[in-house]
C-alpha cells in the first residue's frame, strides 16, 4: 500500500510541474488551479531576483514563462532564469530594444534594483550555516561560562573583582575552591584559547548569514523585530567581545575605557541575544542538520551544495572544502594559542603568547606578568633589612616580625602549583616556602576566614589580594621563599611572594610586607 501510495505521489507531482497526464482519481480544475499557481510563482522569483528577465520581454513575461515552464520541473530560481532567457533570446522573443545580456551578466548585474547579488555564492544555505551555529553552540556557553567563572575567581566578595558594583548583574558568591590546583589555569585557558580559535569559525558563520543581516526591509513584522534585536544583541556583543579581549590579552588598550567593566557587561549584551536566538532558530537548525549527513556532505567531493536556496552558477568549492578550510584555520591559531596554557614544546609555536615564549634556562627564568621596576621596587626596600609582618585582624593584636632568615628557619613545604594569568598564559613551576596555615596559627588564627596579604608595591591594581579561609588554610598555599630549588628573583616577588592552589596570577602577591589573618 505504501509503494502504491508513494506512485501515486510522484505521478502528481509530475503532473503538477512537469505537465505529465494526472492520474486517476483527482479533480483536474483543482490540479490546473494549482499548475498555474505554482507556474506564477516561479516567475514570479526569477521577477524578483533577476528584473532583466522579465523586462527583456516586456508585456508577454507571464505568457511567454507560461508556456516554456509548464513541462519543465523547477531546478533553482537561478536555471530557471538563466534557461528561460536563452531560450528566448534563440527563439527571437526578447524586447527588440533590450540588449542581450551575458549570462553572468544577468545573473549579478543585470539590474540595479538587485542590491544584495554581490553577497550571494552558491556555498550559503541554511545547511552550512545551521553546521557552523551547532558549532558555536557547543564552544560560546564554554567561553562564557568560564570567562564568568573567572570573575567569581577574584573574590567580589571583597570588592576585589573588577567591575565591582555591577546591580543586579551580580554573580552569587561562593568560595573559589582550591582543588585541582589547576583549575583557573584551565578555565581561563579555555576562555582565552577557545576565543581566539573560534575567530575564524566567527567570520564564516558572519559570511553565511549576511545576506540575512542586510535584507530589506528590515523588519516586517512584530516577530521579524524581535528576531532582528536578538541579532543586533548577539552579533555586537560577540565582536565586541572578541576585538576587545584579543586586544586586552595582548596589552593593547586603545580603546579608551575600563576593559574590565566594558568586557563584563557586554557579555550580559551578548548572553541575552544569544539566549533569544537559541530560542528562534534551534528548532530550525535541528530540522536543517538532520535533512543533510555530515558524513555524507564530508565523503562528496563536488557536491552542488544547497542549489534551491542559492540561485547562482556553479560553487568553485564545496561544502566539504568550506568546512575543512574553516577547520584548518581554527587549527592554526589552536597551534599558536594552546602552548601557552599546556606548556611543552607546544610553547615553542605560541607566538600569541602574551608574555613571551621563552625565557631561557635557568631556574627563574619563566614568565613574569609585572617587573620589580614597572612595580616601583628597588633592591634597598627586599635587602637584608626586609621584614614580615603578621597578625591577627584584633583590635589589641600585637604583630610578629619575620625576618627571612627566621622565615627559612620554620617548616618547608614544596608543591608544584601553577600562576594562571586573565590573559590565558600560565607557568607551572616548584615553590618552596611556609604555609599560610602556619603562619596563621603564629599569628594566633588557627581556622582563619580570610587573609589579606599586602605588597611593599605601593601603585597598582593589585597591591594586595584578600584570601578565602580555603585558600589561606590549604597545605600548599605557600609564602614561598625559592622556586625551583633557587631563591626567587626580584622579578619574582623577592624576598617572599604567595603562591596559592588554582588562584588567578595577580591575587598571588609579590614582594609582600604583611598579612593579616581574620577569624
Amino acid at each position: 500500500m505504501s509503494e502504491d501510495l508513494a506512485r501515486r505521489q510522484k505521478e502528481l507531482i509530475r503532473a503538477l510541474v512537469a505537465g505529465d497526464e494526472l492520474p486517476p482519481g483527482f479533480d483536474s480544475a483543482t490540479i490546473d488551479a494549482t499548475r498555474r499557481a505554482l507556474l506564477r510563482k516561479r516567475a514570479a522569483e526569477i521577477a524578483a531576483r533577476y528584473p532583466a528577465v522579465p523586462s527583456a520581454m516586456g508585456e508577454r513575461y507571464d505568457e511567454l514563462f507560461d508556456r516554456w515552464a509548464s513541462d519543465r520541473p523547477k531546478v533553482s530560481t537561478a536555471a530557471d532564469a538563466q534557461a528561460f532567457y536563452e531560450a528566448m533570446r534563440r527563439a527571437g522573443e526578447l524586447d527588440a530594444t533590450h540588449p542581450a545580456l551575458p549570462g553572468q551578466r544577468m545573473l549579478y548585474m543585470a539590474d540595479a534594483r538587485n542590491s544584495l547579488a554581490r553577497f550571494r555564492s552558491p556555498l550559503r544555505g541554511t545547511w552550512l550555516t545551521s553546521l557552523f551555529g551547532a558549532v558555536l553552540l557547543v564552544a560560546l556557553p564554554i567561553i562564557t561560562v568560564t570567562g564568568l567563572l573567572s570573575y567569581s575567581a577574584y573574590g567580589p566578595q571583597f570588592g576585589q573583582a573588577k567591575p565591582g558594583a555591577v546591580g543586579w548583574l551580580r554573580l552569587p558568591y561562593f568560595d573559589w575552591p582550591t582543588n585541582p590546583a589547576w583549575l583557573y589555569q584551565l578555565t581561563q585557558g579555555l576562555h582565552v584559547g577557545l576565543g581566539l580559535i573560534i575567530v575564524p569559525l566567527v567570520i564564516a558563520k558572519l559570511w553565511s548569514v549576511m545576506p540575512k543581516l542586510v535584507e530589506l526591509p528590515p523588519v516586517r513584522s512584530p516577530a521579524h523585530a524581535l528576531e532582528r534585536l536578538s541579532l543586533l544583541a548577539l552579533v555586537g556583543g560577540l565582536l565586541f567581545e572578541i576585538v576587545t579581549g584579543v586586544l586586552n590579552i595582548q596589552y593593547d588598550y586603545v580603546f579608551g575605557f575600563d576593559f574590565y567593566a566594558a568586557h563584563y557587561f557586554g557579555a550580559w549584551v551578548f548572553i541575552s541575544g544569544f539566549l533569544v536566538h537559541l530560542g528562534l532558530k534551534v528548532p530550525l537548525m535541528w530540522r536543517t542538520l538532520r535533512s543533510d549527513s555530515l558524513m555524507d556532505v564530508l565523503r562528496a567531493r563536488n557536491e552542488a551544495p544547497d542549489q534551491q536556496e542559492n540561485d547562482n552558477p556553479p560553487a568553485t568549492m564545496s561544502r566539504r572544502g568550506a568546512i575543512g578550510l574553516v577547520a584548518a584555520g581554527m587549527g592554526f591559531i589552536a597551534v599558536l594559542t594552546v602552548g601557552q596554557t599546556l606548556g611543552g614544546v607546544l610553547r615553542k609555536a605560541a607566538i600569541l603568547l602574551p608574555r613571551g615564549r621563552s625565557y631561557g634556562d635557568g631556574p627563574n627564568d619563566f614568565q613574569i606578568n609585572r617587573t620589580a621596576e614597572a612595580a616601583g621596587i628597588t633592591e634597598a626596600q627586599t635587602g637584608a633589612d626586609w621584614q614580615l609582618e603578621i597578625s591577627s585582624a584584633a583590635e589589641d593584636a600585637v604583630p610578629i616580625v619575620l625576618s627571612r632568615g627566621r622565615l627559612l628557619s620554620m617548616p618547608q613545604r614544596t608543591a608544584e602549583l601553577p600562576i594562571a594569568c586573565v590573559e590565558g598564559w600560565s607557568t607551572t613551576q616548584t615553590w618552596t616556602g611556609v604555609p599560610l596555615a602556619e603562619l596563621a596559627a603564629l599569628a594566633g588564627v588557627p581556622a582563619p576566614r580570610s587573609a589579606e596579604v599586602s605588597s611593599l608595591e605601593q601603585n597598582g591594581a593589585f597591591t594586595r589580594a584578600v584570601l578565602q579561609g580555603n585558600q589561606a588554610a590549604h597545605p600548599n598555599s605557600l609564602l614561598a621563599l625559592k622556586v625551583n630549588g633557587v631563591d626567587l628573583s626580584l622579578d619574582h616577588g623577592f624576598p617572599a611572594r604567595v603562591i596559592v592552589p588554582a588562584l588567578p596570577g595577580v591575587h598571588n602577591t609579590k614582594w609582600v610586607a604583611r598579612i593579616v589573618f581574620r577569624s
